[in-house]
């Protein structure tokens, strides 16, 4: 009986850890600044290759975001967990859409890659104490449609159906935004 215990206490702590994960995902694509620090130690150390820093200056370049990126999506596979007591060590495949105002157009990007993250668990708790990026590939796939009042040219019924960061039918989903009257 103690062996399954354990498996079982190890497989509660891995999903624990991928939750952390998603939280992080959502929380960029969401630009939600709480997501992003219950996904994060304040000591946590980040590095995109693009951008390095501290906990504080990533949350400062993800939210409110970039302008020049007003829409992103990161899609999470699978996530290989290695646990040692109270630190994890994590490899999640992402791949992840940026639309990209470039001045003249917006252009759709699509990367794949892989964060590796060092978790720790704190008071009970696991979030990432470490987070470095891998990139596997990048394609971009030139201009952007205008997708914004249909798709496949069929309009939509209201106008809560694009995933925009700011005013995202989502968050009223959740409850965290009231309902448009």
């Amino acid at each position: 009986m103690n062996e399954v215990s354990e498996e079982l206490k190890a497989l509660l702590e891995r999903d624990r850890i991928r939750r952390c994960i998603e939280r992080l995902a959502r929380g960029e694509d969401r630009r939600d600044a709480e997501l992003l620090r219950s996904s994060f130690w304040p000591d946590s150390a980040i590095d995109f290759g693009v951008f390095a820093g501290s906990f504080d200056a990533y949350r400062a370049w993800v939210v409110p975001g970039s302008p020049a990126i007003p829409v992103t999506q990161h899609n999470l596979g699978q996530t290989l967990i290695e646990l040692k007591g109270d630190t994890a060590l994590a490899e999640t495949q992402v791949t992840s859409y940026h639309r990209v105002n470039m001045g003249e157009a917006e252009r759709d990007t699509v990367i794949g890659g892989r964060y590796l993250d060092r978790l720790e668990k704190r008071g009970g708790e696991w979030r990432v104490a470490q987070r470095t990026m891998l990139y596997d590939w990048f394609q971009d796939f030139g201009v952007s449609v205008d997708w914004s009042q249909g798709v496949m040219g069929m309009p939509f019924s209201a106008g809560h159906y694009t995933g925009k960061a700011a005013g995202d039918f989502s968050e009223v989903f959740f409850g965290k935004a009231p309902a448009a009257r």
